[in-house]
């Protein structure tokens, strides 16, 4: 599917839905150059082997990869150019670096919403639909998943295209 990317694109989905593949498409049809913006932290073997198969698999591709765990609105106004499209990946490993760090949530995410209609790339988010589920057992999860669901009404609204990705297939839910 070739889709142009006019502003920002949200693109949400549950774990190996395909939404990564997806938004990684999106940009590379955008004919701009392309930049990775990887949130994710190693805290782990196993993550470190995830986050080295990601890299092994844009290896080649002509993507220029940042990792920012914390400041994604400063990384972002960093690498902003009109020539050029940025894919986010993902928003709920940022929300749970901003957690485990004990920042200022509501202002981090007041900070993306004043400068997503700024931005002069082209954005692409991804992130994890984590509210389909049971209520979370235990309170620190559901803070997690209170605020990967405003967050992702926030990027939503800013955004002039949203899908929701399943079994690889996406749905357009606006734009």
């Amino acid at each position: 599917m070739t889709v142009s990317i006019a502003g920002p694109v949200l693109v949400l989905g549950g774990a190996r839905s395909g939404k990564s593949a997806f938004a990684e498409k999106l940009v590379e049809n955008s004919g701009l150059p392309m930049h990775y913006l990887a949130t994710g932290r190693a805290f782990d073997d196993e993550m470190r082997e995830r986050i080295a198969h990601h890299r092994a698999a844009r290896s080649g591709r002509g993507w220029t990869t940042h990792e920012e765990p914390l400041d994604l609105v400063g990384q972002l106004r960093r690498i902003d150019a009109p020539d050029r499209a940025v894919l986010v990946d993902c928003l709920t490993l940022w929300v749970t670096n901003l957690m485990m760090e004990g920042r200022d949530i509501a202002a981090e995410f007041s900070a993306l919403a004043a400068f997503l209609p700024e931005a002069r790339s082209r954005l692409v988010f991804v992130s994890n639909e984590v509210g389909l589920g049971i209520v979370p057992e235990n309170r620190m999860a559901r803070h997690f998943r209170d605020h990967a669901g405003r967050l992702h009404q926030v990027v939503a609204e800013k955004s002039a295209e949203v899908y929701f990705v399943a079994a690889g297939l996406p749905l357009k839910m606006k734009g």
